[in-house]
């Protein structure tokens, strides 16, 4: 077949497209569609339309249906290179998914936005002193000046001996190749196509409407510019505070106050969101930041220089100077930065009970998760390398361990993970009896009668119910992570004073010192554990559908949002799949088709947010079917700006209330949107809203059928697709878009 005629798609005379967006761990289109083989006709193999081949039978439906069929599942992740690669980019992208999380009033919105942006900054700066500890102070500090630490190792010997100056110079290109490895990945398009672009005055003006509609890159083009340059300049700093360590020459001074007016400007700039979140055609400000991160690269080659060629002696010896304190003070910064964070949140937020979730502190939360899991990777990478250098030798060796900070920041990450999984136990087991009980109330409901050999399968059913209520208890589990994080960055400013764990606390605390330097060592081992915990994980994501089904969904919701705060945080999916999708909508539209718009798990945010970009003439032809949605349980309570009651109503209005949503009580991930509909329970709101919810008694039965061996499986988070009940829904929606159009005003 042609490219062109794969294009077009199969000629058809049916009215009627239903279109499938998958969710999270999707195994492919013939998935989606439930009726393999397909054929594609529209996209590429990263995201791309799928319908049934005319020859498969059954691909048609009895009712003059077309099922298409829209495959995502490669946008967020890819090639295993890239999955592993989200990895290392885990606290880029916590950062980033801070600055979606700001409350939904629009009092502190400039403030936190300047705040996340500032944390997201420090942890640029984070990681080029993570590599800069590596290699200016443990390697051509102190590795390099020790006759023992280079022998026997060919790639390093050849600048051992060599003057410090030599040794620091050449070695800060390990940093700055660290700075042009993520710049070079940031640059990478989040989109291949000209999107699609309704008119502004026919869509929706609520916030979720702008996800994937704006062109995000001159924003992200900023933010770019801005961090390089910052990151640059923190290299700077380390390279001159080593050079002033002998007495600061003009030329020292002269480059100091360079390098400290280029992160003041980075500092200001993300201090302004009007000026940095300006639109596309305002070129001047795209050349302001372009030229300030020019003026770093430049700064930065004559930094070297001037370590190179500086004529005062070196006073070599101990700890690379000024590196401990500049990183030191780098915690401090983040610690007052987290401080003002959650002061702006907690004091300006909106009071009412129901207002914002998570008593407004998903910012905080996610940013001091952010910082707690780069402080970490940082810390760790510093202290094998150093053990490395070491030979694991059991005591001091050339390379003498890494900075005191990072002791710090090593301990302050194991005791607030070890505390937060103390308190998550605490709850798990506080929390038991009442989900049980919960749980129990449900099965007795949607199994009155059930048979005397029904008990192993009932017990299933309810521990399946009272696992999927635990959701809820993750949310203040996440503040309490957020306040122990914090605090774990806050011990770090201790290192100002120049000391170490262990005698800070013999000394006020009475434990031994010996007992912390363990304590300090297991946490290390525990860091490691998690980041190759991360790696594997990521590894059995990529290849295996059923285990990226419960990784997948975490890393979906991170990289769902545009890149609004940190430019090296992944691409954000949702700006090829909403303009491609609202693309092919307004295609079929415009050539006499209906469409259902089907949305699972993910693909329900997906489909929301197009939904809100489609003009009144296209959306009139629109029906909405959602399930295992995560649009108020999760998206609602994560990011009350950008999804609450107002948007959900638009979005219902927008269709003409041919929306149905489909959830079960076993489900971990989604539920219901407007009303529970429990039996028993009367609707919680009025209004075409009141007719969008179905609840799924799940499983159907707990006894196998006639016919069948083992009774119906505990579906979960599964799509419906197969489930009659889906097909009844679909089929009804149907019904309502052939139904003749309202010729009154809508």
């Amino acid at each position: 077949m042609s490219d062109a005629a794969r294009r077009s798609g199969p000629g058809t005379s049916d009215d009627v497209v239903e279109l499938r967006v998958h969710g999270a761990a999707a195994a492919g289109a013939g998935q989606a569609l439930d009726l393999p083989p397909v054929e594609q006709v529209a996209g590429d193999r990263s995201g791309g339309f799928y319908r049934p081949r005319h020859r498969c039978p059954g691909a048609g439906a009895a009712d003059g249906v077309t099922v298409e069929a829209y495959r995502w599942g490669d946008l967020p992740s890819g090639t295993m290179g890239r999955t592993l690669s989200l990895v290392l980019l885990l606290p880029f992208m916590l950062v980033n998914l801070a600055v979606w999380m700001r409350p939904g009033n629009h009092g502190p919105d400039a403030t936190v936005r300047s705040l996340c942006r500032l944390l997201a900054l420090t942890i640029t700066g984070l990681y080029v002193l993570a590599f800069a500890g590596v290699a200016l102070d443990l390697v051509a500090w102190k590795c390099l000046a020790a006759p023992r630490c280079p022998a026997g190792r060919s790639w390093l010997s050849w600048l051992a001996g060599r003057p410090a100056g030599l040794r620091l110079a050449v070695l800060a290109l390990v940093p700055a190749a660290a700075v042009g490895l993520v710049w070079r990945a940031s640059t990478r398009p989040g989109r291949v196509f000209d999107a699609f672009r309704p008119p502004e005055a026919e869509v929706s003006g609520h916030r979720l409407g702008t996800v994937g509609r704006w062109d995000a890159e001159p924003v992200v083009g900023r933010l770019r510019s801005v961090h390089v340059a910052a990151a640059f300049a923190t290299l700077d700093v380390t390279l001159l505070a080593a050079r002033a360590s002998p007495g600061a020459s003009a030329g020292t001074v002269a480059l100091a106050v360079v390098t400290g007016a280029v992160l003041a400007t980075c500092v200001v700039l993300l201090c302004t969101p009007a000026l940095i979140d300006r639109a596309a055609g305002d070129r001047r400000l795209d050349r302001v930041t372009s030229t300030l991160r020019t003026i770093a690269l430049v700064l930065t080659v004559v930094v070297a220089v001037h370590v190179l060629t500086g004529p005062a002696r070196w006073h070599e010896g101990g700890d690379l100077p000024g590196y401990d304190g500049i990183l030191t003070w780098l915690f401090v910064t983040q610690t007052t930065l987290l401080a003002a964070l959650g002061a702006v949140l907690l004091w300006r937020r909106d009071r009412r009970p129901d207002a914002t979730p998570l008593l407004g502190l998903g910012a905080l939360a996610s940013s001091a998760a952010a910082i707690g899991l780069a402080v970490a990777y940082s810390a760790e990478m510093v202290h094998r390398v150093a053990d490395f250098l070491d030979r694991n030798a059991p005591t001091a060796g050339p390379a003498a361990g890494p900075p005191r900070a990072y002791l710090w920041a090593i301990y302050g990450f194991f005791r607030a993970a070890l505390f937060t999984l103390v308190v998550a136990g605490l709850v798990t087991l506080a929390s038991r009896t009442g989900r049980f009980r919960a749980a129990a109330a449900i099965v007795a409901r949607d199994h009155p009668d059930p048979p005397a050999e029904a008990g192993p399968r009932l017990r299933q059913v309810r521990r399946a119910i009272a696992k999927a209520r635990f959701t809820e208890s993750l949310i203040p589990l996440a503040v309490v992570y957020a306040c122990l994080a914090g605090l774990g960055t806050a011990t770090t400013t201790i290192g100002v004073l120049g000391l170490r764990p262990g005698d800070v606390l013999e000394r006020y605390g009475g434990v031994p010192a010996d007992l912390v330097a363990f304590a300090i060592t297991f946490g290390s081992w525990v860091v490691a554990a998690i980041i190759l915990g991360l790696v594997v994980g990521a590894i059995f994501a990529y290849r295996t559908p059923g285990f990226r089904r419960h990784v997948g969904v975490l890393w979906d919701l991170g990289t769902f949002w545009p890149r609004a705060a940190h430019p090296f945080a992944p691409p954000c999916y949702a700006e090829r799949a909403v303009p491609e999708l609202t693309r092919r909508i307004t295609y079929l539209v415009g050539r006499g088709n209906a469409v259902l718009l089907t949305g699972h798990s993910h693909g329900s945010v997906l489909a929301a947010a197009t939904v809100l970009q489609l003009p009144p003439r296209i959306s009139g032809r629109v029906a909405l079917l959602t399930h295992g949605a995560p649009l108020r349980r999760l998206y609602a309570r994560l990011f009350p700006a950008y999804l609450d009651d107002e948007a959900l109503h638009e979005i219902g209005a927008r269709v003409g209330w041919r929306w149905l949503n489909l959830w079960r009580d076993t489900d971990p991930v989604g539920g219901w949107i407007f009303s529970a509909h429990r039996p028993g329970a009367p609707a919680s709101v009025g209004g075409p809203a009141a007719a969008v919810d179905r609840r799924l008694r799940d499983p159907v039965e707990v006894v196998a059928p006639p016919g069948d061996s083992v009774p119906p499986p505990i579906q979960g988070h599964r799509p419906c697709e197969s489930d009659r009940r889906f097909a009844q829904a679909a089929r009804e929606l149907v019904e309502r878009l052939r139904e003749p159009p309202d010729p009154g005003p809508r």
